[in-house]
């Protein structure tokens, strides 16, 4: 009792400059609140090459929804976009399906490749302006300015323990992506097998030089984008991603010299030149 009359004492004494203290407190915990939630959402991202919510699927919840369902019913969710799928598989069906595997695609720069002070590339300019409806009607999750119509992957269908793998995967690369994040990384790996000829996500894994942790485990986000990409057959974006990687963690003249794609969530994709 003596302790609390005291410290009422001691307030009413005070008030005033203990409520400048208090507010003061409040506005450096919010000022570091903000930094630290934007530095998760938006590493790395310095150029202006992000993804808008308006280059998203306006669809984007319903396609993520129907995995959900797929997952629970445990059948596939090729059949809730059957046009979408239809559609795709027309174009799929005249492609091989697979490439030359003479040069591995790879998702870490090699160690020549030092420089800190590394401009970022941006997107070749399309010929004419990206449709993005196109995109969307197609079934692709983020529509992107420079689209390639002719991009298409046979099916490549997934063993279990390569299914697995895979969701594991997506969740050490870019767990924090949620379905659209764990989508591209799925594309990233699906493109791997379908133009190197990778026979399984393991190979994709260690002669890409993925080193997103497999032991952190997954969660559905990431199991709806596999389903999503692999059993549906449907992708991310209109374009080849062979190559990854976050600007925030390390700097790659090699990354930024190739094809830029995207940025998502400050993750940057690209494709090889040529091949």
């Amino acid at each position: 009792m003596i302790i609390m009359k005291e410290l009422n004492q001691f307030l009413s004494r005070h008030k005033r400059s203990v409520l400048l203290i208090s507010t003061l407190v409040l506005v450096v915990v919010l000022v570091i609140n903000l930094v630290v939630t934007n530095s998760v959402l938006n590493a790395g991202e310095q150029d202006a090459e992000a993804v808008s919510v308006s280059n998203i699927n306006p669809k984007y919840n319903e396609l993520m929804k129907k995995g959900a369902i797929a997952l629970s019913d445990g059948s596939s969710t090729s059949n809730t976009i059957a046009s979408t799928a239809e559609k795709k598989e027309e174009k799929k069906a005249t492609s091989a399906a697979t490439s030359s595997t003479t040069a591995p695609a790879t998702t870490q720069p090699p160690s020549s490749y030092t420089d800190e002070n590394v401009p970022f590339a941006t997107a070749v300019p399309a010929a004419s302006p990206a449709d993005y409806q196109s995109q969307w009607d197609q079934g692709f999750l983020v529509a992107i300015d420079n689209p390639d119509p002719s991009y298409s992957c046979p099916h490549i269908s997934l063993t279990d323990d390569d299914r697995d793998l895979l969701e594991r995967l997506c969740m050490g690369e870019f767990g924090s992506g949620g379905f659209i994040g764990a989508a591209l990384i799925a594309q990233c790996v699906k493109d791997a097998m379908c133009f190197d000829g990778y026979a399984t996500v393991a190979d994709v894994i260690q002669y890409c030089r993925y080193d997103g942790s497999t032991d952190i485990g997954t969660n559905d986000a990431c199991r709806q984008a596999v389903r999503y990409v692999f059993d549906d057959n449907c992708d991310a974006v209109q374009h080849r991603i062979m190559y990854m990687y976050n600007p925030y963690m390390v700097k790659s003249a090699f990354h930024e010299s190739q094809n830029f794609i995207l940025s998502y969530q400050g993750v940057r994709f690209f494709d090889r030149w040529g091949y």
